[in-house]
Formats: structure tokens, C-alpha cells, sequence
């Protein structure tokens, strides 16, 4: 008894065997509820690239670089078909304007050309 801390108390654990203990022991019915801490995700990452890269033995750079640049390229394409559908607007708001000018301005010529423009753009 005499090597045992100050503080030790001797406590039964619930398989019934006995030990000693320096932490304060809290009766059953006054033990704090378990709080569980639930991560919820709307949907499961894609990891197809991954799963490709490994069944075929390539190995964790390809998986990084899947990882990485697979969100990369899917912004880059988006970036570039915006600019492009940007450009497709400009041109076509460009030529209205242009048949529109030579329609006001150029008489029964200006019309005539701008006929055959129309028809060019079809």
C-alpha cells in the first residue's frame, strides 16, 4: 500500500475485475452523453480517374495528377467555350450592324448589297 499515489482508488471495471485509479470516477447514471460528430456530404467525390490510374498500376502521381488537374482542365474548357460563345455574339451583333449602315446609308446600292451580305452570312 505504500507505493500507491495519494489520490488512487480502487474501482470495478465492468468485465468485474478490480483496479486501481487516479482519475475521478463518475457514477453511471451521472456519465455525459457520447456526442458523435456526423459528417454529411450531398454526393460522393468522382474518383473514376483514380481508380482507373490505380487498377492499371500506374500509381499515386497519376492519381495526383487526375486529382489535380482533372478540376483544372474542366475550368480551363469552361473559360475557353465562354470566350468563344462571347466572341460568336460580338460578331453576329457586328454584322447586324454593319447591313444595317450600308441598308440606311447606301440608297437602293446599299440595300441591294446588303442583301446579298444577308445571304452570304446564311
Amino acid at each position: 500500500m505504500d507505493s500507491l499515489p495519494i489520490h488512487a482508488r480502487v474501482v470495478q471495471l465492468p468485465d468485474g475485475t478490480y483496479t486501481y485509479t487516479n482519475q475521478p470516477v463518475m457514477p453511471a447514471q451521472q456519465a455525459a452523453p457520447q456526442i458523435v460528430h456526423q459528417h454529411i456530404h450531398q454526393a460522393p467525390p468522382d474518383r473514376t480517374v483514380q481508380r482507373i490510374a490505380l487498377g492499371s498500376g500506374v500509381g499515386a502521381g497519376a492519381v495526383a495528377a487526375g486529382v489535380y488537374f482533372g478540376p483544372l482542365l474542366v475550368g480551363v474548357l469552361t473559360a475557353i467555350a465562354a470566350n468563344l460563345a462571347m466572341l460568336a455574339f460580338l460578331a453576329a451583333v457586328m454584322a447586324w450592324g454593319v447591313v444595317s449602315v450600308v441598308k440606311s446609308v447606301g440608297g437602293s446600292d446599299g440595300k441591294a448589297a446588303a442583301k446579298r451580305l444577308g445571304r452570304k452570312g446564311r
